[in-house]
C-alpha cells in the first residue's frame, strides 16, 4: 500500500487530440502512488493521442462525461493538447464538469492549452494562472491573471505551461494529493 491508495482522480479528454505526454507522466506517477485514475471521455471506445502533431497512442476510455459526477473524484487532471480542450470547450457536458469541480475547491490540474476549458468554465476571473503563451489574452479576457511560470498555484488550480514543465507539475499534484489524504 501507498500513501494515496484509495484516492480517485478523473483525467478528462476529448476523444482525440490530447498530448500523450501530459496525460502519460501524471497517470503514471499518480498510479504508482497508488491513485485510481479514471480516463473520462465524452464518448466510449479511446482515446487518440498526438505526439506533438504526429499520431500517438490510443489510450481506452473508462468512464464517460455524462456518466459521471465531481463528488466521485478527489482531483481532477486536464491534459492539454490544442485539440483536445477546444473539442472539449464546445461540449457543454465537459464545460460544466469543469466548472463544478473547480467550484467544489477540490484540486485541478491543468498544463499548455487545457487552461482553454478553465476559460470557458469562467473559473479564471480573478485567479492566478499560466498556460501555453498563446492562451494568455484569452485567460485575460476572462478575467484572470496570467504569469509565464512552470508551475502556478492558486488556492485549487494548478497550472503549468508545456511538456517541458511536466516533471514540476506532476510532483506538485502528488504533493497537492498528499494534502487531500491527510486532510481526510
Amino acid at each position: 500500500m501507498t500513501e494515496l491508495d484509495g484516492l480517485r482522480v478523473a483525467f478528462v479528454m476529448a476523444n482525440e487530440g490530447v498530448e500523450q505526454v501530459e496525460l502519460e507522466e501524471p497517470w503514471d506517477a499518480l498510479t504508482e502512488d497508488g491513485v485510481h485514475c479514471d480516463l473520462v471521455a465524452p464518448r466510449p471506445g479511446s482515446v487518440q493521442a498526438l505526439r506533438h502533431l504526429e499520431r500517438g497512442e490510443s489510450f481506452d476510455v473508462t468512464m464517460l462525461l455524462g456518466d459521471v459526477a465531481t463528488e466521485q473524484f478527489d482531483a481532477l487532471v486536464l491534459p492539454g493538447g490544442v485539440a483536445n480542450p477546444d473539442a472539449l470547450r464546445c461540449d457543454v457536458r465537459a464545460v460544466e464538469f469543469v466548472r463544478a469541480f473547480v467550484e467544489s475547491g477540490r484540486p485541478v490540474a491543468a498544463i499548455c492549452h487545457a487552461p482553454w476549458l478553465l476559460v470557458e468554465a469562467d473559473v479564471v476571473r480573478g485567479r492566478t494562472l499560466t498556460s501555453w503563451p498563446s492562451l494568455r489574452t484569452d485567460i485575460e479576457n476572462a478575467g484572470g491573471h496570467w504569469v509565464d511560470h512552470e508551475l502556478v498555484m492558486d488556492t485549487n488550480l494548478l497550472t503549468s505551461r508545456r511538456p517541458a514543465d511536466l516533471p514540476v507539475f506532476t510532483a506538485a499534484l502528488v504533493e497537492v494529493l498528499r494534502s487531500v489524504r491527510a486532510s481526510a
